[in-house]
């Protein structure tokens, strides 16, 4: 498949936009590959570019694209075979049109859904996490303390840092439900909505908290993981509301 069709597949906004000005991270990789094989763009058994060319497209490292490719194979959507690349596994065979979760799905209805799963990933993470994971949640953290105000640059690292958290719980039906809830988090609703709410002022003080939920895990404080994880969605909320009452 060519670029170009990378490019524009599933842009929230109806413009075309290139890969690096979309994409920050595997989370955003995963996003987008996901939406052109579901969506058609790859075909079944379609072998998808070399590495070096998704690195260079989407403006990531190698690392972060091989990570990207990685969960897409856990997610059975490719098949990695060495020497040859990567290959599309994933085949529609309903023959039908399916309803895209993510249209039906409000903003607040998230969060409902957040509440349910993610304090119990912060109890599993503090459990399970081993210390590559705590290494990769540091890595994660200190990128979000890089995009400064950028509303699109912080949304895009908290969806990593989050999945990190996730994948930490060693739990694979945990870490596939977290990144269904981060394809729901780039859809239209919520990209309408971030700006108003990501303020530099609210984005320091969500990092604060990462940080006190990071400081948890690698202390191994459930306690506090699930405390800290619930005052987060609670300020979330609240965010969410306060943003829908406003012009």
């Amino acid at each position: 498949m060519a670029q170009t069709e990378i490019r524009n597949a599933n842009t929230d906004s109806g413009r075309s936009e290139t890969a690096a000005d979309s994409i920050r991270g595997a989370p955003g990789i995963i996003r987008r590959l996901r939406r052109s094989i579901l969506s058609g763009d790859y075909g079944y058994n379609d072998r998808l570019p070399a590495e070096r060319e998704l690195a260079a497209l989407f403006n990531a490292s190698r690392g972060t694209v091989r990570h990207a490719l990685d969960q897409l194979e856990s997610m059975n959507l490719v098949i990695r075979r060495p020497g040859s690349g990567t290959f599309v596994r994933y085949r529609d065979l309903s023959g039908e049109e399916q309803i895209e979760i993510a249209e039906i799905t409000s903003p607040l209805e998230l969060i409902d859904v957040r509440f349910a799963i993610e304090p119990q990933v912060a109890r599993l993470a503090v459990l399970h996490a081993r210390e590559r994971d705590i290494a990769r949640l540091d890595d994660a953290l200190r990128r979000l303390f890089v995009v400064g105000s950028d509303a699109n640059a912080f949304s895009s690292a908290d969806e990593e840092f989050h999945l990190c958290l996730a994948e930490a719980t060693r739990n694979p039906l945990l870490q596939w439900l977290y990144r269904q809830i981060n394809d729901i988090r780039g859809h239209t609703q919520w990209a309408a909505r971030k700006d108003k709410i990501l303020s530099p002022a609210r984005i320091d003080y969500y990092n604060t908290q990462h940080q006190a939920i990071y400081e948890a895990v690698r202390s191994r404080d459930v306690d506090s993981a699930v405390a800290t994880i619930m005052t987060h969605l609670e300020q979330a909320r609240g965010d969410l509301v306060g943003s829908s009452d406003r012009p």
